[in-house]
């Protein structure tokens, strides 16, 4: 007769939570992972995507609003152009910042925090915006607004600490996506209030969004979690500044997402000027302008995804021949006074522009791998090395996002430019065709000419 011995239960593994505090976080232990991780990670992703996405529409939303400005402001579109510029500065310039404050006050601290500030902008432009208001109002509300565009930074930093390395890319891909479709949201919020109320009631715009940023703060409140072993390395983005390549990643970044929230912001207003006749209102405009954007969006993971098959620098490459090509349609359809062509140009340089962020984010990685892989063969510890390289890559990609921002900034102030000194967009549009052709070139040198310095696997 044989005896059968109880079996212990399998050990369940445990998270330790004070209050919204996780104190004991382990994403890359499997058993961890499927009993506590997934749950939580899913959680935090849903609503820092909410809080992300109202802070993409509030960073953008004088895209919209520049459409009401009708002959009674009194506002030439060089004017407006400097409108939408100033809140891609502000924006680009809070990345920084706004990746730092997670570390330093928690992720679901920090994006109640970023998700009320947005009050601030939606309040003012609410009740400010009537025919007799100051341009320097207009502008100080204008850059009040680039306080949405450290969300993104923000958002992502703290989405990067709940997953494990093997589903960032995903999770990353689709935090980001999520809050990029913002930009084409608060254009059909636009459009909504157009076709409704009419270009007399601006306000209405930021006013549709004052109750939807209550509801993101409370969400992040009652459903987001700290987690208590995310710090700030701050050594890491110190040495990120003294690596080549942040500085190469940085330039086309401004090729791809500068392109993409520089366009998002400008493409309205260039509607109305060069085809006067045609979008005569702004509710004809807006009808268009959500378009591209929304396009962008969706289409920002694909780029992820083809640069998995077929290698981030070579995506990334054809992607800037493609935005060049789609550039010159543009500049060949605004001389022939083409809407068609230059609607194709556009939403070709917006879909582009969308697939060359996730190629150019999936390059920065793989680079650093490739550096620590080189390090490895001359002797360094693999796994130290392999730590710098993911150390580093967190780095790299804060700084690249706050630059690759800032090329928002220099679409707008090109177009400013452009209509300021020859009364039309064509010279913006042959600068922009000349730094897609250079960034062409900086991605075939570095990345993929053959050498033998050229990085595996990039």
């Amino acid at each position: 007769m044989t005896a059968t011995l109880p079996v212990a239960p399998a050990t369940r593994p445990s998270m330790t939570i004070r209050g919204h505090w996780i104190d004991d976080w382990r994403p890359e232990d499997p058993a961890f992972w499927e009993a506590y991780g997934a749950r939580v990670a899913r959680r935090n992703l849903i609503f820092s995507i909410f809080s992300e996405h109202i802070g993409f529409s509030v960073w953008t939303m004088w895209s919209v609003l520049v459409l009401f400005l009708g002959p009674a402001y009194g506002i030439d579109p060089a004017g407006k152009f400097l409108l939408t510029a100033v809140p891609a500065l502000v924006g680009a310039a809070l990345r920084i910042p706004y990746t730092f404050a997670v570390a330093r006050f928690g992720g679901r601290n920090w994006t109640i925090v970023s998700a009320t500030l947005l009050l601030v902008p939606a309040i003012l432009a609410a009740f400010l915006i009537k025919p007799g208001v100051s341009y320097t109002t207009l502008l100080i509300m204008a850059a009040v607004a680039g306080v949405g565009g450290g969300n993104f930074a923000s958002s992502m930093a703290n989405i990067n600490a709940f997953y494990p390395d093997r589903l960032k890319g995903w999770a990353l891909g689709i935090n980001a996506g999520g809050g990029n479709i913002g930009v084409a949201a608060v254009q059909l919020v636009g459009l909504a209030v157009l076709a409704t109320l009419g270009a007399g009631h601006p306000g209405a715009v930021a006013g549709i969004y004052i109750p939807l940023i209550v509801i993101a703060a409370l969400c992040a409140a009652l459903f987001m979690d700290n987690l208590s072993h995310a710090r700030n390395e701050k050594r890491a983005m110190r040495e990120a500044t003294r690596e080549p390549h942040t500085w190469i990643m940085s330039l086309l970044y401004i090729g791809t997402f500068g392109s993409f929230i520089g366009f998002g912001f400008a493409f309205g207003q260039v509607l109305q000027v060069q085809f006067h006749d045609t979008f005569s209102t702004p509710v004809k405009a807006a009808y268009l302008t959500f378009l591209g954007p929304l396009l962008g969006s969706l289409i920002r993971p694909v780029g992820g995804l083809l640069a998995d098959r077929l290698g981030g620098a070579r995506v990334t490459f054809v992607n800037f021949a493609a935005m060049a090509l789609g550039a010159s349609i543009v500049l060949v359809a605004s001389q022939q006074h083409s809407l068609p062509m230059y609607l194709v140009g556009f939403i070709a340089l917006f879909v582009f522009s969308g697939v060359g962020n996730g190629s150019t984010y999936k390059m920065i990685p793989a680079i650093l791998r490739a550096k620590c892989a080189a390090r490895a063969m001359k002797g360094a510890d693999p796994r130290e090395a392999e730590h710098e390289a993911r150390r580093l890559s967190n780095a790299l990609i804060g700084i690249a996002g706050a630059i690759g921002a800032f090329g928002g900034v220099l679409v707008n102030l090109a177009f400013r430019q452009s209509f300021l000194a020859y009364k039309s967009a064509d010279a913006a549009y042959l600068a922009f065709i000349a730094f897609y052709l250079v960034c062409l070139a900086v991605t075939w040198t570095v990345y993929l000419r053959p050498s033998p310095g050229r990085l595996r696997g990039v």
